[in-house]
């Protein structure tokens, strides 16, 4: 039998895909044990049960001088940073996106914008968002929004283009006027792809929002992250960045399923990933 018609049954996938996890680990703790050896005082590879325990004390231990669980408080402000940041972004795609890939005069006159816009650093204007907004929540979410929405919209826009003329002209000669076209027959098609775009946009939402809490906040993932860098807090730092992409994961995840339950049509085979 050829490899490319051996596929894997529901355990085995499972097996195969933890088999990298546990080779980081082992990798890991070796090269932990194998530094402490060597420099007793050494904290770039913490070993586990330090990470363990501090896990423990962030986790489920209430913070002397605030009196809150820290991980849940930094967890929760994040998120709602997060939501409310990507919610906003994915709201404007889809409204632009339909306007500028389905109406060509608004093509005209606001695809060239929002590709400019697309292309500039948001990082570069982190600084103009502090200076104009503050440095309140709302620079944060607003640098969530420039950073993706831009490439959200113009990746729905291209969809738009995308749908066969065939279906616009049925559309056109049973009556339909455009409102009636957007909402019968384009928006459907591009919803499933309004939550893909959602999914590849969520990464470089993390990094905004991130970089937001580490320059200036009060609490937040990204936040506690560079608060104890100062103290070269591995055993804080590594535990952070794995529960970080836990959560990305499991939104990643919440997507997936949503879309797949929501519109089953849209998906063929290899469309989980």
């Amino acid at each position: 039998m050829r490899w490319i018609n051996a596929r894997p049954g529901r355990r085995g996938r499972i097996v195969l895909g933890a088999i990298p996890f546990v080779i980081v680990a082992v990798a890991y703790a070796a090269v932990s044990a194998a530094r402490r050896a060597e420099n007793p005082n050494d904290k770039l590879f913490p070993p586990l049960p330090e990470i363990w325990r501090q896990i423990v004390a962030y986790a489920f231990q209430e913070d002397r001088r605030s009196g809150a669980v820290l991980l849940w408080t930094d967890t929760a402000e994040s998120l709602f940073r997060l939501s409310l940041g990507v919610g906003t972004a994915a709201a404007t795609a889809l409204v632009l996106g339909i306007a500028i890939g389905f109406v060509p005069r608004l093509r005209a006159g606001l695809a060239p914008f929002v590709a400019a816009l697309s292309l500039v650093p948001p990082l570069a204007v982190l600084p103009i968002l502090f200076i104009a907004f503050g440095l309140g929540e709302l620079s944060k979410v607003v640098l969530i929004v420039i950073g993706v929405a831009p490439v959200m919209t113009r990746d729905i826009a291209q969809r738009v283009a995308e749908i066969p003329e065939e279906q616009i002209v049925k559309a056109q000669t049973l009556g339909a006027s455009t409102w009636q076209m957007i909402l019968r027959v384009v928006l459907p098609q591009i919803l499933p792809r309004l939550i893909t775009t959602v999914r590849l946009c969520l990464g470089p939402a993390w990094l905004f929002l991130i970089a937001a809490e580490a320059i200036a906040a009060t609490g937040g993932l990204g936040y506690r992250i560079f608060l104890v860098r100062r103290y070269l807090a591995m055993d804080i730092i590594l535990p952070y960045v794995a529960w970080i992409t836990i959560l990305a994961y499991c939104i990643d995840l919440a997507l997936r399923r949503l879309s797949r339950r929501a519109f089953g049509w849209a998906h063929g085979d290899g469309a989980g990933l």
